[in-house]
């Protein structure tokens, strides 16, 4: 029986009637391209991060933890693209998966992080929260891959549902409801998470667009080119690689669940949805790039390491030139 649309998924020698059709050659060379990246790119920032001397602040602890987040997703790629669309053994194939969704909204969340706290420094500078303080910017992390990780839980062991598709990996699988309310929850958290941030940044225009009036000459002007871009690089990278993930997420889940039923309704959101998935998934290179903007530390010591002055990135970290500063020069 040749595998489409109007396959049969009952008997014992069913076929999935979800297709992947082009998501076949798109997936497993934008996962790869990602892989490398991204395996790349987090390294050299661990490093920078990790076996360097930093002064510690808030924003540099939310820093590594996404940097972490982030090189930990990319380490699930190489599963996805060997089993795309493919059997694969059930219990490999769902704790990669779980454990990539994990990472996903550890960087979610860290972003979030990081926009509160940009907030608080450049609407209220003259104010430390307790909040703000290392220790606590700790807890909050730990916090953050607990909650993520007692999750997860329930999905893990929650029973999956039954059809041919539910064999293959990394692919539309029918969803009972607790699962299926669960991804829904998530969904409405993630909204909640963008309101948050819309009203932050929105706060933070009107604060940057105060400090511009009466800047008349080039000079302010191009610093606050700079400022701007330095500021809105985060929410700009958030919505570019999650949005989109999350508009497909509802009517897909609700389709997993078999309340949307329509077959070609539900081969389109299978499309739509990996095609999503993968563009969440390329945050893990855009990061590096976010550290790059905001920290003057840090982009001075990539540019003194693509320099080969290596002497000099070392006295510079032996320095521990403050974060707190460069992550929120203005």
């Amino acid at each position: 029986m040749q595998p489409g649309l109007n396959a049969s998924c009952s008997g014992d020698n069913a076929t999935c009637d979800i297709q992947d059709g082009f998501l076949s050659i798109v997936l497993p060379t934008g996962y790869s391209i990602i892989f490398i990246i991204g395996v790349l790119s987090n390294a050299v920032t661990i490093v920078i991060f990790f076996l360097r001397r930093w002064s510690n602040s808030s924003i540099t602890v939310y820093m590594r933890h996404m940097t972490m987040a982030d090189l930990l997703l990319v380490l699930c790629l190489p599963v996805r693209i060997y089993y795309h669309n493919r059997p694969g053994p059930f219990f490999l194939c769902k704790v990669v998966g779980i454990f990539f969704y994990i990472n996903m909204y550890a960087s979610i969340m860290f972003l979030s992080l990081i926009s509160l706290d940009r907030y608080l420094k450049i609407t209220k500078p003259v104010w430390v929260f307790k909040f703000q303080k290392v220790n606590w910017s700790r807890r909050t992390s730990y916090a953050v891959w607990v909650i993520l990780a007692l999750g997860a839980f329930p999905v893990f062991l929650g029973k999956s549902g039954t059809g041919p598709c539910q064999e293959i990996c990394f692919h539309f699988h029918k969803k009972r409801p607790v699962a299926g309310s669960l991804n829904l929850i998530t969904v409405l958290l993630f909204y909640v998470l963008c309101l948050l941030l819309l009203c932050f940044y929105g706060k933070i225009a009107m604060k940057l667009r105060s400090m511009s009036l009466g800047n008349g000459d080039e000079k302010a002007k191009s610093k606050m080119a700079r400022i701007v871009v330095k500021t809105f690089v985060v929410p700009t990278v958030f919505t570019v690689c999650f949005m989109p993930y999350h508009l497909v997420r509802v009517p897909y889940v609700l389709a997993q669940m078999d309340i949307i039923q329509e077959q070609g309704t539900k081969q389109t959101l299978h499309l739509f949805n990996e095609l999503m998935l993968c563009l969440s998934a390329l945050n893990s290179c855009l990061d590096p790039i976010i550290y790059f903007l905001l920290s003057s530390t840090f982009r001075k010591t990539v540019i003194c390491a693509i320099q080969g002055k290596f002497k000099k990135m070392y006295a510079m970290n032996q320095r521990r030139t403050s974060l707190i500063k460069s992550v929120t020069e203005m």
